[in-house]
């Protein structure tokens, strides 16, 4: 049992709140679900001393909805100005450049996630394919052989990619890559793939007029979380928490 200044939550509220955070172990679902609860249970606390009304006021509202209004009561969050813009743009500019576009041919190897013996069959083809084209075969024909995909009856020919447009565990790896053969077989939860980069062409440096909301709206986000961890943290040590002991000065609370 724990007792929330003099609210209690008890030991079965906490194990059926431990659905909703998963962890490694019980014990470190356990604890999520007791930080959670109790600190749901001190906004809840702060807004009916504030007289807050919030949204409908029910169980049905949320804790988020009790946080978003004391935030906006109680604290007094800087707006990023445009030289802390300017100046993060300056130090991160290679942050802010067009996608680059690769012109790919891959050979997919199909195999269900959950397909654990598939999966190393796949893999193990994927590795074959390599060897057979570092031999001399073409890569067009054995997509046509081998592939999986639809690409296949093009040879494997993916066309132009950019950010965004695959999965992301491949895009991942491709823009790693450099033009010719990858070495090694793409995993993906599709199976594993052979990939050839024929052409690379670098994005474009932007310029800060194209980014300047995107980088505010960026700071922005990174001081109000940081303030929000902080208000909640206060809120934990001004409370008479018994049952439970937070470290109020360990990693933010809001992740």
């Amino acid at each position: 049992m724990i007792q929330v200044n003099q609210s209690v939550i008890t030991e079965q509220i906490i194990l059926s709140e431990m659905q909703y955070h998963p962890a490694d172990s019980q014990r470190e679902a356990m604890i999520k679900a007791a930080e959670s609860l109790i600190i749901s249970e001190l906004l809840r606390q702060r807004a009916k001393v504030l007289g807050l009304v919030v949204a409908s006021d029910d169980e049905n509202t949320s804790d988020d909805d009790f946080l978003e209004a004391l935030i906006a009561h109680e604290v007094a969050i800087p707006k990023a100005t445009l030289k802390e813009c300017e100046h993060y743009f300056q130090q991160n500019q290679k942050r802010f450049t067009s996608s680059p576009i690769l012109e790919v041919q891959h050979i997919l190897l199909a195999a269900e996630p959950s397909d654990d013996e598939g999966r190393i069959l796949a893999k193990l083809d994927a590795e074959k394919a390599i060897i057979s084209v570092l031999a001399g075969a073409d890569f067009g024909e054995l997509a046509r052989t081998l592939s999986a995909c639809p690409s296949k009856a093009e040879g494997g020919d993916l066309g132009q990619i950019s950010r965004g447009q695959t999965v992301p565990e491949f895009e991942r790896q491709l823009l790693l890559g450099t033009v010719g053969l990858m070495a090694k077989p793409i995993e993906t939860r599709y199976g594993f793939h052979v990939a050839k980069i024929n052409r690379i062409t670098q994005g474009n440096q932007l310029q800060f007029a194209d980014v300047q909301d995107n980088i505010a709206s960026y700071l922005n986000e990174k001081v109000k979380r940081k303030a929000i961890a902080q208000y909640i943290q206060n809120l934990i040590a001004e409370a008479e928490i018994e049952g439970y002991d937070f470290n109020v000065s360990a990693q933010p609370l809001v992740q």
